[in-house]
């Protein structure tokens, strides 16, 4: 498979999960906190942590299943520009403390699932 092909069709699937997630979150839980931007970040960075250790620890596999999973779905999925777009749209509605809560929140949560994800994995493939 070719990689651009690879990323072009990890993306579009981690893109139309993002927009369902979104709309899930919104119908369900409500619009007063961007619920499915923080939900795909913090999932797509654990995510991130089993796709990156899979591959750090696993030689010979193929670069095109990590430029489909990595590059183009976790890259669809996960979202650093609506994420600071609802921040921003926090701030400016004067949502001061809800958009620190979100900011903070989105960072240490992210990175803890980044690093669970890495660990678990690496339990798992010991």
């Amino acid at each position: 498979m070719n990689t651009i092909i690879a990323v072009a069709i990890g993306g579009a699937m981690g893109s139309v999960l993002r927009h369902g997630v979104n709309h899930a979150a919104a119908r369900w839980i409500g619009i007063g906190f961007p619920w499915g931007t923080f939900a795909v970040n913090v999932v797509g960075c654990f995510l991130m942590g089993i796709v990156a250790t899979v591959f750090a620890q696993r030689a010979g596999l193929p670069p095109e299943w990590r430029a489909l999973l990595a590059t183009g779905f976790l890259g669809g999925l996960t979202t650093f520009s609506a994420f600071s777009l609802d921040l921003a749209q926090l701030l400016s509605q004067g949502l001061v403390a809800r958009a620190a809560v979100y900011l903070a929140a989105t960072l240490l949560l992210a990175m803890l699932g980044f690093y669970l994800g890495a660990g678990v994995t690496k339990l798992v493939l010991s």
